[in-house]
């Protein structure tokens, strides 16, 4: 079973975030910081989410992926729709 690790979930964020903001502050410790807080938007999560769905073969809902306020609720998530599908 393929599962979204931390670390993977952390490089498709430093990814996406481009030279908006300080990817090297992207750390495992920041797992439980709103993205608000992390200055990632919407569409920088959108990016993200994306990006793991193509990565993953997964369909995330949009209704779920609007209450992803987190990175661990990404990972959460799509670590649960990766434990359904094996």
């Amino acid at each position: 079973m393929s599962t979204l690790s931390v670390d993977k979930l952390i490089d498709i964020m430093r990814a996406t975030q481009g030279d908006s903001g300080d990817a090297s502050a992207l750390t495992e410790e920041v797992l439980d910081t709103p993205f608000t807080s992390l200055n990632v938007d919407s569409l920088a999560v959108l990016e993200i989410v994306t990006q793991i769905q193509d990565e993953f073969q997964l369909r995330i809902p949009d209704a779920a992926m609007e209450g992803m306020k987190t990175p661990r609720q990404i990972l959460d998530h799509v670590n649960g729709l990766l434990a359904e599908s094996s």
